[in-house]
């Protein structure tokens, strides 16, 4: 199992079991998860008063294992239960930890607070004296250290019923589940520690994304490159008074490694795109039918950009489709089908890259995200149905392929939220693709990049400065490779 896979709730509990019938007792597994957060909890913070609030299941086991081990480390520990522990292992936990064990009628939120009241299981609203203590917590500045996922926080979505609890630190075990990735669970979960505790791999379609996903198939150039073989790639503008968007695409193909980047213009936007380019090139085209004869020997094309959510832009992909060009669909290019779907799946196949925002996703795919439990199965479903690769932007924006792999951007930045990024992120896509990455691969690494970039610059970005910041990021995954 690759260390970026993200697991379900189920699936970790298949490795747990798995782990038990092969022979490790499952106090072991407990142990060392306890250890593991009690090492994270020493590494991180001062010797302080620390308060264990333990549920009744094993992540309250887990907390009676903490508790025990800070206490020998001369840390003054208080352990409170929400609740008589009821799992077997728990109960042999809570047996070996020789303090009292108090109520939560009186809790005051002091020192450090370990929260193992609910695991990764838990899919309803916290109740009770878990509730209770929840609220007692919102608003406060009290540090709060989860174990497996914070109280409240489903495993499997991220998405709170009601009130959850907020950590600073996050101890989870094995792998990431989906929790760790999507918003809002992994904003609440603080920063995430993912500690072995010793269970078997397991093979997982769902991956965080990063570098050791892609970078193997990055494609460097060789000594034997030349332009012509670092991949064509075009980007089709929009009318004079919306070209900016293209230009940012191409510039964006172009830093991230494309040989020959041509910007295709229709002839009221030829004279404002030559003002601004230098690098990359232009050319004119009339029709829909000239597009397709242009662009047939490209490798990737670039399209919806400030296009236009017109006839035009509609045949225009109709057109490049036809090339056998690679196509990254973007903004407009997406809008423009929103009332036939079924004639742009038609025409996609799985080289194809389509780059939804939230409400494009919705013009596409009419109420999947609120059927769907979560994004990850969102955007596999959109890839499935339409037959290419589905990136879905957002603060944790999720690349799906039709065969089923997704892969969750975990390193997005605030910094990206200006006008523009979106066409930036396009570019890159394209760049790789028409150097012959493979679509998924490519649109995982561009949105990495993407974020990589931003998080160079930091406050004050706009997207004129990301092509710019690509080459210091390129050069430390060079570095890396």
């Amino acid at each position: 199992m690759s260390s970026s896979a993200i697991l379900t709730v189920a699936e970790f509990a298949a490795a747990d079991r798995a782990a038990i019938m092969a022979g490790t007792p499952g106090l072991t597994l407990m142990e060392r998860a306890g250890t593991a957060v009690a090492d994270a909890v020493v590494h991180r913070f001062r010797p302080q008063p620390v308060t264990v609030l333990c549920g009744p299941g094993n992540n309250g086991g887990d907390g009676y294992v903490v508790a025990r081990l800070l206490k020998e480390r001369g840390w003054p520990v208080t352990v409170r239960a929400i609740a008589p522990p009821s799992a077997a292992d728990a109960k042999a936990a809570a047996d070996l930890w020789t303090g009292e064990v108090g109520g939560t009628v009186d809790f005051e939120p002091t020192g450090l607070i370990i929260d193992a009241m609910f695991g990764a299981g838990l899919s309803r609203p916290l109740d009770g004296a878990a509730l209770a203590i929840a609220e007692g917590l919102a608003g406060t500045t009290t540090e709060v250290v989860a174990i497996d996922v914070p109280s409240g926080v489903p495993g499997d979505t991220g998405q709170p019923a009601g009130i959850a609890i907020c950590a600073t630190l996050t101890v989870t075990f094995h792998a990431h589940k989906a929790a760790h990735v999507l918003e809002p669970g992994c904003e609440l979960c603080g920063e995430i520690v993912v500690a072995d505790i010793g269970l078997a791999p397991i093979a997982s379609l769902t991956n965080r994304n990063g570098p050791e996903l892609w970078l193997p198939q990055f494609p460097w150039p060789t000594a034997a490159s030349h332009k012509h073989a670092r991949g064509r790639l075009i980007v089709v503008s929009g009318d004079a008074w919306n070209s900016g968007a293209a230009r940012l695409a191409a510039r964006a193909g172009l830093r991230i490694g494309a040989g020959l980047v041509t910007i295709f213009a229709p002839p009221e936007a030829l004279a404002v795109n030559a003002a601004h380019l230098e690098a990359v090139m232009l050319k004119g085209f009339d029709s829909d039918l000239e597009l397709e004869m242009a662009a047939n020997k490209v490798d990737a094309a670039v399209i919806g950009p400030a296009a236009g959510i017109t006839e035009t832009t509609l045949l225009n992909v109709l057109a490049l489709a036809r090339t056998g060009a690679a196509l990254v669909i973007d903004a407009d290019a997406i809008t423009v089908f929103r009332g036939d779907t079924g004639e742009l799946f038609s025409i996609l196949d799985r080289d194809d890259v389509l780059t939804p925002h939230p409400g494009e996703f919705e013009r596409l795919f009419p109420g999947a995200l609120k059927k769907a439990p979560e994004r990850i199965t969102a955007a596999r479903l959109a890839a499935r149905k339409a037959g290419c690769v589905v990136l879905l932007k957002g603060p944790d924006t999720v690349i799906a392929a039709p065969d089923g792999r997704v892969a969750v951007n975990t390193n997005g930045s605030p910094w990206l939220a200006t006008a523009g990024s979106g066409d930036v992120l396009a570019g890159y896509i394209g760049g790789l693709v028409s150097q012959g990455m493979e679509s998924f691969e490519a649109a995982c690494a561009a949105a990495w990049i993407h974020a990589e970039a931003a998080e160079l610059h930091g406050p004050g970005l706009i997207s004129e400065d990301l092509p710019g910041l690509t080459p210091a990021v390129l050069r430390r995954l060079f570095d890396e490779r």
